[in-house]
């Protein structure tokens, strides 16, 4: 709970801080990698530091942070919490980095706003930070107790490699070794941590796409990245027989596989989750009701189309829905619709939990058509790949 003291400090800078958030962001990032340039190595992203996702992400989740303390007296924004302390656990980010953070972020805010960050404003910005900093600590030593082993990173090797899609990968890897493995659910990701070949270690998150009914394989589909550093890497360098490090699975977009109907609604390559829940269910027989709606600029993109079909079809109360920008490009007795993805003339089961993964404007596009649908906002859930840049609009 924010203090007494600091919440009208709060809220009397919290426009000032929330404006200029996004440009101190940058600073404290080049003042963290100047001192600690080991942060670098197989735990901060230099792709998303490039493009200032990572940057943005931050600014956006500090914001919310403080928002929610003001307007929301006594608790605090768990949805914001758990989606980055489970990216957090998925990096072996432990309590002890906490301060570093702290020193640099501080420091990159006086340089940023100068005299304006009298002692008063330091304090009460200071207990924001570690009211977020101490309640994702907690929420860390959970998900860390949670796994099956104390390990951040275990070594998997590949046995598959497939084509999927126009651009996209399949990897299948088994354990390397005896460390025992934790149950993943469906809608998890494990991060993936590579040597590139500067030696510089690199991560990334992938959402696992096939069924996690098995703790004896591993199983995620990544689209060429030209942007990034580690899924162009994976698919010009990572052969099978390839040792690499995974994560152990974390997630808190977790797809309920029992219950009320659910809608799977993905774009690109944000079907993994979806291909992985469809595959969890009809592996354990389900007979529950599932509407699959799926977008693709063209067919041939489609990177996980045969195992989602073919868990469609094994399903007996699941229906799929197609929509393609280029109609044209479709095969011949593939059932789609030309353009966007609209849910305009669908029939939504009225109790259904929604699930978005895909581009951050195609998400906000479906989760606007669902609310006005009747769907409520505490029945859509949403994953993005990368830093939350849902949090920074």
């Amino acid at each position: 709970m924010l203090s007494e003291k600091s919440r009208p400090v709060i809220e009397a800078t919290l426009p000032i801080i929330g404006e200029r958030i996004s440009h101190i962001t940058p600073k404290f990032y080049d003042r963290m990698f100047a001192a600690r340039p080991e942060l670098l190595d197989g735990l901060f992203s230099r792709a998303n530091q490039k493009n200032g996702a990572q940057q943005q992400a931050l600014a956006g989740s500090i914001a919310a942070f403080a928002t929610h303390l003001v307007n929301n007296p006594g608790t605090l924004p768990e949805a914001v919490l758990s989606r980055i302390a489970h990216k957090h656990t998925s990096l072996g980010i432990v309590e002890e980095q906490y301060p570093i953070v702290y020193e640099h972020l501080f420091a990159a805010i006086v340089d940023d706003l100068g005299e304006a960050v009298t002692p008063e404003v330091a304090e009460a910005w200071s207990e924001v930070y570690w009211l977020m900093a101490d309640a994702l600590v907690k929420i860390e030593k959970g998900l860390y107790a949670q796994q099956a082993n104390d390990k951040i990173w275990t070594d998997w090797k590949l046995v598959a490699k497939e084509a999927a899609g126009t651009g996209s990968v399949t990897f299948r890897f088994v354990p390397a070794d005896d460390t025992p493995v934790s149950v993943a659910k469906a809608g998890q990701f494990v991060s993936v941590r590579v040597p590139l070949l500067d030696g510089l270690r690199q991560c990334r998150q992938y959402t696992l796409s096939d069924s996690v009914t098995s703790t004896t394989e591993r199983v995620i589909t990544t689209k060429f990245d030209g942007g990034g550093e580690v899924s162009p890497f994976m698919h010009r360098h990572l052969d099978v027989g390839d040792v690499i490090e995974l994560s152990n699975p974390y997630g808190d977009l977790v797809i309920d596989t029992t219950g009320a109907p659910i809608i799977l609604a993905t774009a690109g390559i944000g079907c993994t989750p979806s291909a992985s829940a469809l595959a969890t269910l009809a592996a354990a027989g389900s007979d529950r009701r599932v509407m699959v709606l799926h977008a693709e600029a063209t067919e041939d993109a489609w990177a996980l189309k045969e195992q989602m079909l073919e868990s469609v079809e094994s399903l007996p109360n699941a229906e799929l829905k197609l929509w393609l920008e280029d109609i044209n490009a479709k095969a011949e007795g593939t059932e789609a619709t030309e353009g966007y993805m609209s849910l305009a003339n669908l029939e939504l089961p009225a109790d259904a939990r929604l699930y978005l993964c895909g581009p951050l404007p195609f998400m906000r596009a479906v989760r606007s058509q669902a609310i006005d649908a009747g769907i409520p906002a505490t029945n859509i859930h949403y994953e993005v790949f990368g830093p939350d840049l849902w949090l920074a609009a």
